[in-house]
Formats: structure tokens, C-alpha cells, sequence
């Protein structure tokens, strides 16, 4: 199925597991209309799912996955950080040389890894027309990524053109992810911004990993959506979503200089408000060396976490900064996510030790 916004996909929503957002003062305006339905691939969750009920709805115990969930008015807030001495990883840091603020107020870290997490992946490839010629070249790239990852990863596949298919549902299994990324039917415009918040959806309400991470591969800006990227980005944030890695193709003749530099804007805002990176090779040949890179910052982070100091009870974008320092070390570049709005979601858990 494609992604849809008619009731019956609302009902399909409701009996499963909605997303979940969080409080916010001004709601971002649902989009206008979804993509229509097929019924021999699997949905992308609609961008477009309903919020869910505010603090003080007088539900504080709610049953989750067969359990009972206490909530609390405390928010709890998990970071992944990449830290940098000029391009260099840097993997020998402890608690000690991390300061975390929020929105200019030191926070006190209450956990603390430097450990390779096993990470929910979302493989989010651009099929639009001009993506023919590129796409095996990318598809290799994409599985040697996922070889150099965790073995206990998981990923899916979704392809996108004016319409987002998920072509392999979680697994593990690099042969059913390459069976997923040969679904090429190269055609039609590009929806990458609806192809981004459906993809985080489905992270949020069906990733096994606390950890999550997507990787968009495009080589063209925004033409179909119905989302814009700010309330792309602001919809990511809402529900403390991935890691977004971007590689943009930009390079040849198809583009010109305003539409390379509004797709590399749209590109840099995504991965760098999420915590990700975003790259611009000139060549396909440069590919596989990003996904090697790519794979390896993922398995380098440090995870970071503290009790915010203000109650998730007052809404609004909260700004998070965090900071290394460390003897004989010079200046620590820490790269994380710009921020989060608070949440009513029970986090999700490591079974890792802290």
C-alpha cells in the first residue's frame, strides 16, 4: 500500500500503534492530502497521525506492549554524540569531559555509554526518473553500509518517487535488503519530505532499538510533498526521532545552480537538526567511501543521558547544546541533535548496561 490519508488507513493506524507527538504551542498544520492506496506493497505510515491525549487527560497508567506504564512529569532525554578533533573520531572520552545544557541551563548527566548499540536503520532511497542510472551503484553502497554496521542492526527499505513504498520491512538479513532496494521503478517526481516523516513514523511505533538512525540517498530537491521542511523537521523532533544521514547526488547537468543549492539546504537542515551528517559526493565512485564513513560514526557514538529540569508538562522546543573538553586534547567538535520537544511517550529502553 502507498501512503493514504482516508479513514480506513485511519482505522489500520488506530488498531496498531500510532506515533506519538508531543505537546506543542502553535500544532503544525496537517498536510492537505496523501498519496492514494495500492494493495500489493506495504504502507509508509501516514505523516499526517493524530496527537495524543495531554498531560493531566486523567490516564497516568497506561498499558503499553501488555505492560502498564507509569507516567511521570519528568522528561528523560537521550542524546547520541559524535565527537570530533577537525575530522578525526575521537573514542576516548569519558563522562567527565561532556557538559550537556538545555536551553542555557547546565543538566546532570545520569547515564552514560560508549558502546557499540545495535541501531534501527531506515534505508530511504530516491526512485525518481532520473535516479535510473545512479540506483545500482547506490544499492551497493547502501548493503555495504549495512555489512560494515552491527550485526545485530535492523532496517527497512522505502523506496520513494511522488509516493513512498516500504519494500522490506525490518530484518536483518542483507538478502531480503537487497531484495527490497531492487524494486526500481524509476519514475515520477520526488516526495522526500513525506518519505522522511513516514519513515520516522515507523521508527517510532516499530523499531526494536532504542537507537535510531535513517540514511536518505537523492539526487534532486523536493517536488512532491505535502509537508514543507521546516514542519518536516519539526515533526522529526517531535518524536525525538533518527539520525538523519544524508547523501545527496548533486553532481551532472540535470540540476541547475539554484535547484543544487536549495536540495543542499534542504539536505544540511535535516541531518544537522537531527544529529546526522549530510554528504555531497562529486562522483558515484565516492559513495561507498561515505557509507563506510557513515557506518563507522554510527558505531563510534557516545549515548548520553539526563533528567531535563524543566517538567514535560511545559511545551515548547527545548535547545540542547552539548560540550567536550579534555586534557592535551585542543577544541572537541560534538555533534548531536539541535534539540527535542518534550514528549508524553515512555522512552524506550536499552537491555545494554549504563
Amino acid at each position: 500500500m502507498r501512503l493514504c490519508n482516508n479513514a480506513l488507513f485511519t482505522l489500520m493506524l488506530v488498531a496498531t500503534a500510532l506515533p506519538l507527538y508531543a505537546q506543542q504551542t502553535q500544532p503544525v498544520p496537517a498536510p492537505t492530502q496523501a498519496p492514494p492506496v495500492m494493495v500489493d506493497r506495504d504502507p509508509v505510515r501516514s505523516p499526517d497521525a493524530e496527537p495524543p491525549e495531554p498531560l493531566g487527560s486523567g490516564k497516568p497508567i497506561q498499558k503499553e506492549a501488555g505492560q502498564y506504564v507509569l507516567r511521570t512529569d519528568v522528561e528523560e532525554v537521550e542524546l547520541s554524540a559524535t565527537v570530533l578533533q577537525g575530522n578525526r573520531i575521537v573514542q576516548n572520552l569519558n563522562r567527565d569531559n561532556f557538559q550537556v545544557y538545555e536551553d542555557g541551563v547546565k543538566q546532570t548527566i545520569i547515564s552514560f555509554q560508549h558502546t557499540d548499540l545495535p541501531v534501527s536503520i531506515a534505508l530511504v532511497v530516491d526512485n525518481s526518473g532520473s535516479m535510473s542510472k545512479k540506483r545500482p551503484a547506490v544499492n551497493k553502497s547502501a548493503l555495504d553500509l549495512i555489512a560494515a554496521s552491527n550485526p545485530q542492526d535492523e532496517a527497512f527499505v522505502v523506496n520513494f518517487s511522488d509516493e513512498a513504498y516500504i519494500d522490506q520491512d525490518f530484518t536483518s538479513d542483507v538478502n531480503r535488503l537487497r531484495d527490497g532496494l531492487s524494486h526500481i521503478e524509476s519514475r515520477g517526481g520526488t516526495a522526500l519530505y513525506d518519505a522522511v516523516v513516514a519513515s520516522a513514523d515507523k521508527l517510532a511505533a516499530d523499531a526494536k532499538r532504542p537507537k535510531q538512525v535513517l540514511i536518505l540517498i537523492t539526487d534532486g530537491e523536493d517536488n512532491a510533498s505535502t509537508l514543507t521542511l521546516e514542519q518536516t523537521i519539526r515533526r522529526v523532533q517531535q518524536l525525538s526521532g533518527p539520525e538523519i544521514y544524508s547523501i545527496g547526488l548533486l553532481f551532472g547537468d540535470e540540476m541547475t545552480r539554484s535547484e543544487v543549492r536549495h536540495a543542499r539546504r534542504a539536505l544540511e537542515m535535516l541531518s544537522t537538526e537531527t544529529g546526522g551528517v549530510a554528504y555531497f559526493p562529486h562522483s558515484m565512485e565516492q559513495v561507498d567511501d561515505i557509507a563506510a564513513e557513515v557506518a563507522r560514526d554510527i558505531r563510534s557514538q557516545y549515548t548520553i543521558g539526563y533528567h531535563s529540569t524543566k517538567p514535560s508538562s511545559v511545551p515548547g522546543f527545548r535547545r540542547v547544546l552539548v560540550t567536550a573538553e579534555a586534557p592535551g586534547m585542543g577544541k572537541l567538535v560534538v555533534r548531536t541533535r539541535t534539540g527535542y520537544f518534550p514528549s508524553v511517550r515512555s522512552p524506550k529502553r536499552s537491555s545494554n548496561p549504563r
